[in-house]
């Protein structure tokens, strides 16, 4: 599908080499259809990385779309520079007024962190709030799950023994839910986090549905009682690479933490990663686009209807 973005993000040159379809704001001005307007608040430390994975796995779509890019302005982003960010980045007040069928909320590393404690909180909440009537559908990522179910539904996060890391298989519980079209029964996923958000909370609330989780990862993925809302306790965007880096951070850092699991082959960490959870990420993308977005989002965006949560 052709992604519509700023044509100087350098993203773009990773994903045209990988014959991945990109197209400029020239081009798509002569298109006469309506794209899908999607904002990406992007709260990872590595800024282009993250940018890279996500648009790789929503190109998996003959859907056009708009991206755009959304920073906290009250965090001071010690890995990306300031000139990046105001090349790339909107801010909160620039684009409050508009509507979007799609947002994706990101993970970030402060899942130890209370959440009111995070610098940034006040925003992310005014963000959240936000989107109830300025968005179709929302997906959030690890952190930004543990968040989104916080603040929408009082569902706070719990500190585990270790640090779960690895690639782990997961069971379809809804089969016949649209964003599982396509998928087999069980399917692969990475984890990475310090915390964890407990099955037995979220199945308190009536109108939260657990889609997907694994015997020794937990929850992966729930979704409001219509959809609009998706909460992905994993990272799918990851690439083959992604925990390998960042096992070799942890321990350049001193900390106590294992290999990830079933990752590297018969756990050496010298061999390759064997890649087993792409086909489903890019799949889990292409189908909240194209059935659960494009299906059902209304051609006017100002006749969003609010998100109720409790």
């Amino acid at each position: 599908m052709p992604l519509r973005v700023q044509k100087d993000l350098p993203a773009i040159e990773i994903l045209r080499k990988e014959q991945i379809f990109t197209m400029d704001e020239d081009r798509a001005h002569k298109q006469d259809i309506r794209p899908l307007e999607l904002l990406i608040l992007n709260i990872m430390p590595k800024k282009s990385e993250t940018e890279t994975q996500l648009l790789r796995l929503l190109s998996n779509t003959p859907l056009q779309l708009n991206v755009e890019l959304l920073q906290m302005s009250s965090h001071d982003a010690k890995n990306t520079s300031e000139a990046y960010l105001e090349k790339f980045y909107k801010t909160f007040e620039e684009i409050e007024k508009k509507r979007y069928d799609g947002l994706i909320i990101t993970g970030a590393p402060v899942e130890r962190l209370e959440f009111e404690e995070v610098d940034y909180w006040q925003e992310i909440i005014k963000v959240m709030e936000w989107s109830r009537t300025h968005v179709f559908s929302t997906l959030h990522i690890c952190w930004g799950a543990q968040a989104g179910l916080y603040y929408h539904y009082g569902i706070d996060k719990h500190l585990m023994e270790a640090k779960l890391s690895g690639i782990y298989a997961h069971t379809v519980n809804e089969p016949f839910n649209k964003l599982f079209k396509g998928f087999d029964d069980i399917f692969y996923a990475p984890h990475s986090r310090y915390t964890e958000v407990r099955k037995e909370d979220i199945e308190a609330k009536d109108n939260l549905r657990i889609l997907a989780d694994s015997e020794d990862a937990g929850v992966l993925l729930v979704s409001n009682e219509n959809n609009r809302q998706f909460f992905i306790m994993g990272h799918c965007e990851y690439d083959r690479f992604t925990l390998a880096e960042e096992y070799q951070r942890d321990l350049s850092r001193g900390l106590d933490v294992g290999l990830p699991e079933n990752y590297f082959p018969e756990d050496d960490p010298s061999r390759t990663p064997v890649m087993n959870w792409h086909g489903a990420a890019s799949l889990l993308f292409a189908n909240w686009l194209n059935y659960v977005v494009y299906q059902d989002t209304p051609y006017d965006l100002t006749k969003l209807e609010k998100i109720v949560t409790q």
